[in-house]
C-alpha cells in the first residue's frame, strides 16, 4: 500500500476527537458499554447489491440502517422496500447525494426535504459528512444528523479489500457507528469486508442494531 494510501486511512478512518467534541448536535457514535454496534450503508438502494446486503445482514440476525439516495429510491422501489421489509432502518442520503459544501444553503435543504418525500425517517447523513453550519441549525430540529466514529473506506479502490475489513475490526467499539457503502464503487471490496466484519463480531458477542431501536 502506498504511503499517501496509509495517511488516508490514518486520517480519515477514525475521525479525531477534536472534530467531534466540536460539532455539537451531531451524533458521532452511541454512548453505550454493551457489546452492540450500528453498521450503516450509503449511496442505496442499487439493485442486486442491496439484495446481496440483506442476505448477508439475515446470516446474523443482524440489523442496520440504510442511508438512501432519493434519487436511488425512485429508481429502485422494490429494493428499497425489501430494506423496510427485512426489519431495517432508512435514512436520508440527500435526493441528489450533494456535497454540503459546494452547494447553497437553500438547495441543500430543498434537496433533503425532496428526499423526505420517498424516505420516511428523521435520520439524516450529509453526502461525505459535509454541511455548513447554517444548514446544520435549519435541519437540526426536523432530523437527527448522523455521521459516524468507524470509516471503511470501501469506496477506495486503492485500497486492498483486507485493509478495508482492518480499518473496521482495528477501530471499532462499542456503540461505534460504521460506514460501508450500498454502491457499485464498493462492490469489491464490500462484498470482502462485510462478511469478515459480520463473523469476526458475532463470534465475540455482538449484536447489530439499527439506529432507529436506539434515536428516535
Amino acid at each position: 500500500m502506498k504511503l499517501g494510501t496509509k495517511l488516508r486511512v490514518s486520517l480519515f478512518v477514525k475521525p479525531p476527537i477534536w472534530i467531534r467534541k466540536i460539532s455539537s448536535g451531531l451524533i458521532w457514535r452511541i454512548p453505550t458499554q454493551e457489546q452492540v454496534l450500528f453498521l450503516t450503508f450509503d449511496d442505496g438502494p442499487v439493485p442486486g447489491l442491496t439484495e446481496w446486503i440483506l442476505a448477508e445482514l439475515e446470516k446474523y440476525d443482524a440489523k442496520a440502517t440504510f442511508f438512501c439516495v432519493g434519487q436511488n429510491v425512485g429508481r429502485n422501489p422494490e429494493s428499497y422496500s425489501k430494506i423496510i421489509a427485512a426489519g431495517h432502518a432508512v435514512g436520508n442520503h440527500t435526493n441528489t447525494h450533494l456535497n454540503g459544501y459546494r452547494t447553497g444553503i437553500r438547495k441543500y435543504v430543498r434537496d433533503v426535504y425532496r428526499a423526505g418525500r420517498v424516505i420516511d425517517s428523521r435520520l439524516l447523513r450529509p453526502p461525505y459528512g459535509r454541511m455548513r453550519p447554517l444548514v446544520q441549525r435549519i435541519l437540526l430540529p426536523r432530523f437527527r444528523i448522523i455521521l459516524w466514529d468507524v470509516l471503511s473506506m470501501d469506496y477506495d479502490q486503492e485500497l486492498e479489500p483486507r485493509m478495508v475489513m482492518f480499518n473496521v475490526v482495528s477501530k471499532a467499539q462499542p456503540g461505534s457507528i460504521i460506514v460501508f457503502h450500498d454502491n457499485l464503487k464498493a462492490k469489491k471490496n464490500l462484498e470482502y469486508a462485510l462478511p469478515m466484519v459480520l463473523d469476526h463480531y458475532s463470534r465475540a458477542g455482538y449484536k447489530f442494531l439499527p439506529l432507529n431501536a436506539i434515536l428516535t
